[in-house]
């Protein structure tokens, strides 16, 4: 493997830097070695090998919220200017939808989740209040909150941005909050200060998020966390599904599961976020969802959810190592570390699999086409947060806004310690996965691992803490089942113009060959019928669409590449994102889901291109 040696001193001047280390079994095999004897010795070792690779570390999971120590006095918000009522749509009288109390807590187990001390002037949480903030009521709230900034006091600019609309016509906005004189796209990438990209109400039936947003808002504006901004450039989007979130359902207008499409694109709410990420390249995304706190789990397992929250980063098939550590070491640890002060519960994310009577509990997806995973390929330090919300109306909000507002909070300030490491992480990161086109081999598709667990919940009669031991696939581990050489690239036929303008969207170098070539690379031969109904298995899925992966063959020889067809290079920061596109077993397969309309449009090249070619714009 090559290394550039600019990307290999980067990671070498890390203080801090992060290194394999085994610990106890229950805990994660990784920490931060202290700078000194284990550093320099790093530092040989990257110069002997550019990067080490963790080899036959086993990773399981643990218990992980750290032991409740009493909480701090909690300071509530400062105040924010009321929005203009000549605004403001009429509040609706009831929640709509999937909004309402469906399950709520029975007494014994409400108890277990008291009020916070602390309230926040938000309109969703007004006293009285019944429903949450409308759309109207927060475009107005963050229209108060823009300003130009001040060089002479410092002060952060907070620009409007709207990266698009949604179904029904709806802007989809978010606030830009910089100290940056240049706060376009390309002036904050260069400005020095990494960016991270907080999104809220992907679902629109999971409020708190977006509520928790709106006060981060507030305090980034002209409030307690206004200072990061000397270290941080801070993205928010309170609400990336309006639709959805008026009629308080889950989906997006078109069915879709808008938080499965971030690769595949079909939705304009996904493509809304999909120019953020491309234009901004943030290098810490989190994403707020809540979770359902009964559903099928006292029929199946006898209890009700536990916790306040539940944490997961970015774990997919290719996700840089790199990037993993520094989730696990450098955020999900102090992390639990902050939601334990406020006495709020954490644990891994979680959801029941199998059907029936399975007790079989599993980690989040691993899917590419989630946000949490597609930006993990895209290199971000990417965290999921979700809070105990689904089915329970209002009940609790002010304690799942608490306790979102207590995780982003702690997110922001890790981003602002560790400001400089991660522009060094980013750096490495995107010089050796661009570095190793055409070398060793990328996983198409992986599996968990098989485990057992102790998960504690909540006995629904008594409200007392009942602890499961449980059949648990983890996905801290992955299992491949598939894995293929990584080519120099993909080829793509002149017109499959639609697949090449989502690669694009996605942030990807797509180049345009000006004349006929041949190059050697492997077609894809369909090994049956499989492909004859790709676009309407598209849709067959309630949920979000998927289809089954493409069952292919490879057949080396030459490609003959007309003018005006695409050339996707893996030389790039991104090119794992071409692969989980583009490889037609992927579970995120473009040409399963009739993105690319058939096998012989796309082919894997294995020797660079020499030809001079012109990047689409």
């Amino acid at each position: 493997m090559t290394c550039p040696l600019v990307a290999c001193a980067g990671v070498v001047d890390l203080e801090g830097a992060l290194s394999p280390r085994p610990v106890s079994a229950g805990r994660w095999p990784l920490r931060l070695s202290r700078p000194g004897s284990v550093l320099r010795a790093y530092a040989l070792l990257m110069v002997v090998a550019c990067v080490a690779m963790l080899a036959g570390c086993e990773v399981l999971p643990g218990q992980p919220v750290p032991p409740k120590v009493p909480a701090k006095p909690a300071v509530a918000s400062p105040p924010v200017t009321a929005p203009d009522t000549a605004a403001v749509l009429p509040v609706p009288s009831a929640l709509p939808g999937d909004l309402a109390a469906r399950d709520p807590d029975p007494p014994a187990v409400a108890a277990r989740f008291p009020v916070p001390r602390l309230a926040f002037d938000v309109p969703g949480l007004a006293p009285g209040r019944q429903t949450y903030t409308t759309d109207a009521e927060l475009k107005a709230l963050l229209r108060s909150l823009q300003s130009d900034g001040s060089a002479a006091s410092a002060q952060a600019a907070v620009r409007l941005l709207t990266p698009g609309r949604s179904q029904l016509g709806s802007p989809i906005e978010a606030l830009l909050f910089t100290q940056a004189s240049d706060t376009s796209p390309a002036g904050l990438r260069a400005d020095g200060r990494p960016t991270v990209l907080l999104i809220a109400q992907q679902h629109g039936n999971e409020p708190a998020g977006a509520e928790a947003l709106l006060v981060l808002a507030q305090q980034l504006a002209r409030g307690s966390l206004q200072p990061l901004l000397k270290q941080l450039n801070v993205i928010l989007l309170p609400r990336a599904n309006p639709d959805a979130t008026q009629q308080g359902l889950r989906a997006a207008g078109n069915g879709i599961d808008i938080n499965r499409d971030h690769l595949l694109l079909r939705t304009p709410e996904a493509q809304a976020m999909a120019r953020l990420m491309r234009d901004y390249r943030p290098m810490v995304v989190l994403d707020a969802h809540e979770y359902q706190a009964a559903g099928n789990w006292p029929a199946r397992l006898g209890v009700r959810r536990r916790h306040d929250l539940l944490l997961q980063y970015a774990q997919t098939p290719n996700t840089a190592d790199f990037v993993t550590r520094a989730a696990e070491e450098w955020f999900r640890q102090p992390l639990l570390a902050a939601l334990s002060r406020e006495q709020l519960s954490a644990d891994w994310y979680h959801v029941l699999s199998g059907e029936g009577n399975d007790r079989t509990v599993s980690m989040g997806s691993l899917r590419p086409d989630n946000s949490r995973n597609v930006a993990g390929l895209r290199h971000a330090v990417s965290l999921l947060i979700e809070s105990r919300g689904i089915g329970l109306g209002r009940q609790h909000i002010e304690r799942r806004v608490h306790s979102q507002v207590v995780a982003a909070t702690s997110v922001l300030n890790l981003a602002a310690q560790r400001a400089g490491d991660l522009q060094k992480l980013r750096r490495f990161v995107d010089s050796e996965v661009s570095a190793q086109a055409c070398k060793g081999e990328v996983v198409i598709e992986a599996e968990g691992t098989p485990s057992e667990y102790n998960l504690t919940g909540l006995d629904p009669a008594t409200g007392r803490d009942r602890v499961l031991s449980i059949n648990w696939v983890s996905t801290l581990q992955l299992k491949p089942l598939r894995k293929r050489n990584r080519p120099c690239g993909y080829w793509l036929a002149a017109d499959q113009t639609e697949a090449a303008q989502r690669l694009r969207l996605l942030g990807l170098t797509v180049m345009q060959l000006p004349e006929r070539l041949m190059l050697r690379g492997e077609a894809y031969k369909v090994q049956a019928a499989a492909l004859r109904n790709a676009p309407a298995r598209a849709g067959a899925s309630e949920d979000s669409g998927y289809a089954e992966p493409v069952p292919v063959d490879l057949q080396s020889g030459l490609i003959e590449a007309e003018a005006g067809s695409y050339y996707i290079p893996l030389t790039q920061p991104l090119a794992l994102l071409a692969v989980a596109a583009l490889e037609p077993d992927s579970p995120g397969s473009y040409l399963a889901h009739g993105l690319i309309e058939r096998a012989d449009a796309l082919a894997r090249i294995t020797v660079l291109p020499v030809s001079r070619m012109s990047a689409l714009p």
